[in-house]
């Protein structure tokens, strides 16, 4: 048996024994989505009435854990999220899970100097031949710069875990403390099917994409009607925070032929079975999302979705009144990202209507975002908005040209209203 080897069975304990080295007062980043040890955080839960002052940090749950569906944790164990998802908005009510919205760029910054995390509990991989755990699609994010410092490190083997490549995605087994090994296959991210907005909007947005481009694509069902509308382009390159199913069927039709540099992957399990096969590499976020490397790839074309906007541009992406939606993301850095890129260009995108649960209809551009929304993308680095509608170019406009350019792609029947309130207010003439 080689030396690693010795050191793994050295390490290996139960999930039990494992969640019995928490203290009270231990800070635990849990990993992101499909890189938290499920196993070994309901273990921990377990074991609440013992400890206090415990704090649990992750990015986007994908599952449903106990920790954020019962008060009687309140005290004992607290929830925290750096990117609100459905679990997050779900269990907030019941008040054991704290929201936040980090720039993705900033999180790293965040875990270690205002969450103050000492500890590191996460799923990695089988090991190779060389002793190494691999963190897999969504662990190579912030997990290696947080493993430098963190005071204890325990780490649940799963066989599911896929071996991604990259930097900082993986760590030793003579690095870890303590092992413990348990199985859980990844749930499905549902890939949302494109409505006819997205696919209009998608076909508005293509001649806006040169073949050679660079992109980054966003979440959700635009950007699946657009990523697979690319089949028509072609050299095309990828620099973007996550890589998605519509990347790698673009890769398998020859559209991408370019370098690829993605933070992060969610998405099918012959996604996972893709980035295993060794075919691209995941980097850290704090590299994916810095806004001066992002700037470094000239034809940086960036496209994300968002939830509402004022007749100047200021964008809402992430919440509904007061209530937080979602979180920003990485849409900031790469809307500053595309600024500085030659030949970039920053599309944010929406439906000109939402329906309401008493099913009234509303234009999603106001004269002014309702009490509570968050500017998610402040005015001064918007370039352009886009509905099904047409595109406003607002980029270094002045308000009355904002102001018309997002009457236009309204919907017709709120451009009158829109207009006779902009003046009203003051922000056209006439």
């Amino acid at each position: 048996m080689s030396d690693w080897k010795n050191i793994y069975q050295s390490k290996l304990v139960s999930v039990q024994d494992a969640a019995a080295k928490i203290e009270s007062g231990d800070r635990i980043w849990f990993g992101s989505s499909t890189s938290t040890p499920i196993q070994l955080m309901d273990a921990v839960v377990d074991r609440y009435a013992e400890l206090t002052d415990v704090h649990i940090i992750s990015s986007l749950f994908l599952y449903d854990f106990k920790v954020l569906q019962d008060a009687k944790y309140i005290g004992h164990i607290k929830g925290h999220s750096v990117f609100v998802g459905p679990q997050e908005r779900l269990y907030h009510k019941i008040g054991n899970i704290d929201n936040n919205s980090v720039p993705f760029s900033k999180v790293c910054i965040a875990l270690r100097d205002y969450y103050r995390v000492d500890t590191l509990a996460v799923d990695v991989s089988l090991p190779d031949e060389e002793g190494y755990l691999y963190y897999g699609a969504c662990g190579v994010d912030w997990h290696g710069e947080i493993a430098e410092y963190a005071k204890k490190i325990i780490v649940q083997v799963n066989k599911y875990q896929p071996r991604i490549k990259g930097p900082e995605c993986k760590i030793h087994v003579s690095k870890v403390d303590y092992i413990c090994e348990a199985d859980h296959s990844f749930p499905v991210f549902p890939q949302r099917e494109p409505t006819e907005t997205d696919k209009q909007i998608a076909a508005i947005l293509i001649d806006q994409i040169p073949d050679g481009a660079c992109i980054q694509l966003g979440i959700g069902g635009l950007a699946n009607a657009i990523g697979y509308r690319l089949e028509e382009k072609k050299n095309l390159s990828v620099y973007t925070e996550m890589f998605t199913d519509s990347m790698m069927h673009l890769v398998k039709k020859g559209v991408i032929t370019g370098k690829i540099v993605a933070g992060f992957s969610m998405g099918s399990p012959e996604l996972y079975d893709f980035l295993a096969a060794g075919q691209i590499e995941l980097t850290p976020l704090r590299i994916t999302n810095d806004e001066n490397i992002i700037g470094q790839n000239d034809n940086l074309i960036s496209i994300n979705g968002c939830l509402m906007s004022d007749l100047t541009g200021q964008v809402c992406s992430e919440s509904l009144g007061f209530t937080q939606y979602s979180s920003i993301g990485g849409q900031g850095d790469f809307v500053r990202g595309a600024l500085r890129s030659k030949g970039g260009k920053s599309f944010l995108c929406m439906p000109s209507t939402i329906r309401t649960k008493d099913n009234k209809i509303l234009s999603t551009i106001s004269v002014a975002l309702p009490p509570g929304a968050v500017v998610t993308v402040q005015r001064c680095d918007v370039m352009y908005v886009v509905t099904e509608y047409g595109i406003a170019d607002l980029y270094l406009k002045s308000i009355p040209d904002r102001v018309n350019a997002m009457i236009s792609i309204a919907h017709p029947d709120f451009r009158e209203a829109l207009r006779k309130e902009a003046i009203a207010v003051g922000l056209l003439a006439r």
